[in-house]
């Protein structure tokens, strides 16, 4: 069974940085198309950043020229470098492993992470 497993979060005063990993274990990693996602309250959760197993990279406009995502397959590792952080970046963050569908037989669910809470505040 897939496990997602946070890291690296925390309070940092505005302006800091901070980097989330997620481990991926009993997975098929390098196949997947993973993401992050945040959950400020009283919001809605909302993708941060996405990146495919090709490598294609897309973010959410709030965090463009701030946050980089990436991922090292062979350590099942997802990354989100956050620099430039701001009061309203404060939230739990989720990794994802989206679902995908290899044949009519095989299919992978989607899978999340069990969250970090990152806190912005000085």
């Amino acid at each position: 069974q897939v496990q997602l497993v946070e890291s690296g979060g925390g309070l940092v005063q505005p302006g800091g940085s901070l980097r989330l990993s997620c481990v991926a274990s009993g997975s098929t990693f390098a196949n997947d198309n993973m993401g992050w996602y945040r959950q400020a309250p009283g919001k809605q959760r909302e993708l941060v950043a996405r990146i495919t197993n090709g490598g294609s990279i897309n973010y959410a406009d709030s965090v463009k020229g701030r946050f980089t995502i990436s991922r090292d397959n062979p350590k099942n590792t997802l990354y989100l470098q956050m620099n430039s952080l701001e009061a309203d970046d404060t939230a739990v963050y989720y990794c994802n492993r989206e679902a995908r569908v290899v044949s009519p037989r095989l299919r992978f669910p989607e899978v999340w992470g069990q969250g970090i809470l990152v806190t912005v505040s000085s």
